[in-house]
């Protein structure tokens, strides 16, 4: 048996991460990387640094409403990476993302000067976000690639990826 391809390594990383995420509903990791293949940063999706978990809300809705969701107070999983990765630049790197990013971490990836997305999920492509990301990425030369784990290629047992694809 081979080594890992560096493609499967990195998106495990990222799912790896995913899993510190305190969001009940949705997990999401991301890896950002370099053109030597070394880690430059990683980040979940979760609140804000010292803000405790347990004074905000996880829920996706409330009757109470938009303050009383989680949307207006986590953080993305791409904009963490960005935010907590070592000294080295991103431009010219590419991020590993298990979901794919929404519109604002777009602005955020093109901006730290990153020139591939590599995602596993794209269970929100009919959404604006979504389709706002692909008009930003496509404007900027990013380029985008699902992630096919080798197992799908004919390669290793995927059961890792199974659990991304039911998300």
């Amino acid at each position: 048996m081979g080594a890992l391809s560096w493609d499967d390594y990195f998106m495990s990383l990222a799912f790896l991460t995913s899993m510190r995420s305190k969001d009940p509903s949705t997990q999401v990791g991301a890896c950002i990387v370099n053109d030597r293949n070394r880690i430059i940063g990683v980040g979940y999706n979760g609140m804000p640094s010292n803000c405790p978990n347990d004074q905000l809300p996880w829920s996706k809705r409330s009757v109470e409403g938009e303050l009383a969701t989680k949307y207006p107070y986590v953080v993305h999983a791409e904009l963490n990476a960005v935010l907590n990765k070592n000294a080295e630049s991103c431009s010219g790197c590419r991020i590993y993302s298990t979901l794919f990013p929404c519109n604002e971490c777009a602005k955020v990836i093109i901006q730290a000067g990153i020139k591939q997305v590599i995602f596993a999920s794209d269970k929100h492509s009919d959404r604006a976000s979504a389709k706002a990301s692909r008009r930003l990425f496509e404007l900027a030369n990013v380029e985008l690639r699902q992630h096919v784990p080798e197992a799908r290629r004919g390669g290793r047992d995927g059961t890792q990826w199974e659990k991304a694809e039911k998300q």
